[in-house]
């Protein structure tokens, strides 16, 4: 529950919010709106009674709707507001702010450029409203020359959200900020002066459950220019079984890694490559893992570091290979982002052996039944038990924790999602191993365990969902994994429709 945790939010993860709250059928208008009442309810707090002047200064993005609907309320309240667009109408990118700004603009001034300190300096109050959230340096342009501006004006700063330029030296430093639903963690960057957290209304199933404002996170390479950026993963696994390791290798290519590497007993290589020649398969010992496959394991992979490993599938029980495993697991978290699944979650190492916020995190997936046996879970009871039940877990093992059922319940120990986008056909053999792969894959692109197990999640069920309507209850998991890339591209298009 992202609403209740202790930490501040990134942008990125406040736009993933926003989205999910669209789509639960929270309009943008309306989040616009309430926006702009608590950003004019907290400029009169800082302004001379009415019909009192206030400057705001807006760019044409929604930070920019947020300062001109507020300049609507303070008009209507009786105040004198006085608004600079600094880039012109047209490049207002959003309906939402277009609607906020033609309706102000016949009831007050309003100056189609960058305004002159001279023009600021007398205002009892300046409304800074020209970027937020996803900001990123150096400022440039008319926003630029804007920030300058009021600078230069002295006059005294209200920021809407995030101060413009707050992490830059040039930037505004502003004697208050209002930052809306949740505090960001980019404030932490400058100097926002004193911050009051307004809510807009966002319901809270938009912080806690999944939704399509996930695809929000996956990061899409820029071209050839940036190979190597997505990533290689390794994936430990096979022996008494070969279809599960090359599920989840599968199943990484489809959702981006650059490439998948499986190091399996020699007697499964053979038949995982069998499945796809898209698949680079490493022999290691015989049937099953063994304690003396492990030094050449970690050779192989210090040799050539991968920027995810994933290990369990279908690697069995033998206590050898839990023993294998278990050394495997203490030398590997830590260095590298780790997803343990299946038969490895009885090897995972003591909480005690891995020093609390030292390197890549883990993220184990148990099943309903391995949360029961391997964690001393219950998938009994009520929701509320069964969430404060993962999170303590995953809090005292030091780890993320994903346990699929229905719904999914995630948690890093403090923040506790869910996800409940599944179609009742996905109980199919093999979509665990689907999962991890995606896991695996999107922590190979750098993801870090929290917005990696939020999309891996919705992501798989909405492929589910997209296979489950052609093929219905006869799903296997491998129409699962061929819907990803059309699931991933009808996810960018609802979220970022210029993409």
């Amino acid at each position: 529950m992202w609403a209740s945790a202790r930490r501040p939010l990134s942008s990125e993860e406040m736009a993933v919010v926003e989205q999910n709250a669209v789509a639960l059928g929270v309009t943008l208008d309306a989040l616009m709106e309430n926006a702009g009442r608590a950003v004019a309810e907290e400029a009169a707090r800082h302004l001379p009674v009415p019909p009192a002047r206030v400057a705001v200064v807006a760019g044409t993005g929604n930070n920019g709707g947020d300062g001109t609907c507020a300049a609507f309320y303070l008009q209507q309240w009786g105040y004198s507001p006085e608004i600079w667009l600094v880039r012109p109408p047209s490049d207002i990118r959003s309906r939402a702010a277009r609607r906020c700004f033609e309706r102000i603009q016949t009831r007050c001034p309003v100056h189609l450029r960058v305004p002159r300190p001279e023009e600021l300096a007398t205002m009892p109050l300046v409304v800074d409203a020209l970027l937020g959230t996803g900001q990123s340096p150096p400022l440039r342009g008319s926003i630029r020359e804007a920030v300058a501006a009021v600078r230069a004006s002295r006059a005294p700063v209200l920021s809407i959200d995030i101060p413009t330029g707050g992490a830059e030296p040039e930037g505004l430093r502003p004697s208050w900020t209002v930052t809306l639903t949740t505090p960001k963690e980019e404030l932490a960057r400058g100097a926002p002066g004193e911050v009051t957290v307004r809510d807009i209304g966002i319901p809270f199933e938009a912080w806690r459950r999944t939704g399509p404002g996930e695809f929000l996170f996956f990061r899409p390479p820029n071209g050839r220019t940036d190979r190597g950026r997505t990533g290689r993963l390794v994936i430990i696994g096979g022996g008494p079984y070969s279809g599960a390791p090359a599920l989840a290798g599968l199943a990484a290519l489809r959702s981006g890694a650059e490439r998948a590497t499986i190091l399996a007993p020699e007697g499964a290589a053979e038949q995982i490559q069998s499945f796809s020649p898209n698949l680079v398969v490493r022999p290691f010992g015989r049937e099953h893992f063994r304690p003396t496959d492990v030094r050449e394991i970690l050779d192989f992979l210090h040799a050539a570091p991968p920027k995810s490993v994933v290990l369990g599938m279908g690697a069995g029980a033998h206590p050898e290979t839990l023993e294998a495993f278990r050394a495997l697991e203490a030398e590997l978290a830590g260095r590298f982002p780790l997803v343990v699944d299946a038969d490895a979650l009885a090897a995972l190492p003591d909480a005690s052996d891995r020093p609390p916020g030292v390197g890549p995190g883990v993220i184990a997936t148990p099943n309903a039944g391995e949360f029961e046996r391997v964690f001393g879970g219950s998938a009994a009871g009520d929701l509320p038990s069964r969430i404060e039940e993962v999170r303590r877990i995953a809090a005292e093992r030091r780890l993320f924790l994903l346990v699929k059922g229905a719904p999914d319940l995630g948690s890093d120990g403090e923040t506790v999602f869910e996800n409940t986008h599944h179609h009742a056909a996905m109980t199919v053999g093999g979509l665990g191993d689907v999962l991890a792969g995606v896991l695996g894959s999107l922590s190979s692109q750098g993801l870090a365990s929290l917005p990696a197990a939020r999309l891996a999640t919705y992501w798989t069920g909405e492929a589910g969902q997209r296979a489950a309507s052609r093929r219905g209850f006869g799903l296997l998991a491998t129409d699962v994994l061929e819907e990803l890339p059309a699931a991933l591209v009808a996810g960018l298009e609802r979220v970022r429709p210029s993409a």
